[in-house]
C-alpha cells in the first residue's frame, strides 16, 4: 500500500504528515498567508525532503479553515476533505495512545472536542490561543516573532504581573494555594520588566486554555485532557499546565509530535473509514 498523506491547512501555519502500515512518517510544516501556496508549498517539500513520486501516493486527505479553499485534486491524487474536529480527536488518541479524552487543539484559537474509539464530539472553543498571544504581544512588547516572545519570557517574574489569592486573601480554602491566580494582569507593577509581561501573556492564554478544558471533564467524566497544536511546543507549556494538574487533579498530556495531530487525524479518516468529502 502506497502513502496516505494528511494535511492540516491552518490559519497561519500548514502541516504534514505521511502515514503508512500504521507508522507516521516525516511530520513537517511551513508558514505562509495564502492557503492554497501553504498546501503545495508543504507538498513539495514533503515529497522531495522523502524522494517520493506521486505514483508512490495513495491518497491526499486535508483538513483545517483553510481547507475550503482546495477545489481539485493536489496534482491529480485522490483527494478527500476530513471534516476538522473529528480530525481533532483522532489525531489527539493516536498520539496520546488514548481511547477517551478530552482533545485540545491549541491554534490561533482553541478548539475542544471529547474523543473515544467510537465518536468525536464537538466540546466548545475559545478564542484566546495563539492569535492572543501575538495580538497582545504585538501591543504591549511590540514583539511579533514567537520564538522572540518565548525566550523573552525566560526571565520574567509573574508575582510583578498577576494578583495571586495570597494578596487578597489569608484563607486558603478548598484545593487553592497561596500562588494560585486570583486576577492575570491584575497586579501589573510599575517594575514589570518585558520579560515579566511576556511570561504574563503565555500564563493568561495556558490558564484560560487550561481552565475551559478541566470544565469540560467535569462535563463528561473523565480527568485526561490531551494538548496538541503550535503551542505545546513553547518550554512555558509543560509548567504551567503542570501547575494546573496539581491544583484540579486534571491529567494532561502532550504527546510527542503534538502539533501534528490535526494533520494526522486527516490521514486517519480515511484509514478507518470515516466519512469525508471527496474533491472530484
Amino acid at each position: 500500500m502506497g502513502y496516505v498523506i494528511g494535511i492540516d491547512i491552518g490559519g497561519s501555519t500548514t502541516k504534514i504528515v505521511g502515514y503508512r502500515d500504521g507508522e507516521v512518517i516525516c511530520p513537517m510544516q511551513v508558514r505562509a498567508n495564502d492557503p492554497i501556496a501553504s498546501l503545495y508549498g508543504a507538498f513539495g517539500k514533503f515529497v522531495s525532503v522523502n524522494s517520493l513520486t506521486l505514483a508512490e501516493i495513495d491518497r491526499v486527505m486535508i483538513t483545517g479553515v483553510g481547507s475550503s479553499y482546495v477545489k481539485e485534486r493536489i496534482y491529480g491524487i485522490k483527494t478527500g476533505i476530513a471534516q476538522e474536529f473529528g480530525a481533532i480527536g483522532r489525531g489527539g488518541l493516536y498520539l496520546s495512545g488514548k481511547t477517551d479524552a478530552i482533545i485540545v487543539s491549541m491554534g490561533t484559537g482553541t478548539a475542544y472536542v471529547h474523543a473515544t474509539e467510537s465518536e468525536v464530539v464537538h466540546v466548545g472553543g475559545t478564542g484566546v490561543g495563539g492569535g492572543t498571544l501575538l495580538g497582545l504581544s504585538g501591543k504591549l512588547l511590540d514583539v511579533r516573532d514567537f520564538d522572540t516572545i518565548v525566550d523573552l519570557a525566560r526571565g520574567g517574574r509573574l508575582d510583578r504581573v498577576d494578583l495571586n489569592v495570597s494578596d487578597i486573601s489569608s484563607d486558603f480554602s478548598g484545593n487553592l494555594t497561596p500562588d494560585t491566580t486570583a486576577s492575570n494582569f491584575g497586579r501589573v507593577s510599575d517594575t514589570a520588566t518585558k520579560a515579566d509581561l511576556a511570561l504574563g501573556i503565555i500564563n493568561l492564554v495556558f490558564q484560560t486554555i487550561g481552565m475551559i478544558a478541566i470544565f469540560a471533564t467535569k462535563i463528561t467524566g473523565g480527568n485526561e485532557v490531551v494538548l496538541t497544536g503550535n503551542l505545546t511546543t513553547m518550554p512555558q507549556c509543560h509548567e504551567l499546565f503542570l501547575l494546573l494538574e496539581k491544583l484540579y487533579q486534571v491529567k494532561f498530556i502532550i504527546p510527542e509530535h503534538a502539533e501534528f495531530a490535526t494533520a494526522i487525524g486527516a490521514a486517519l479518516a480515511f484509514q478507518k473509514g470515516v466519512t469525508y468529502r471527496e474533491i472530484d
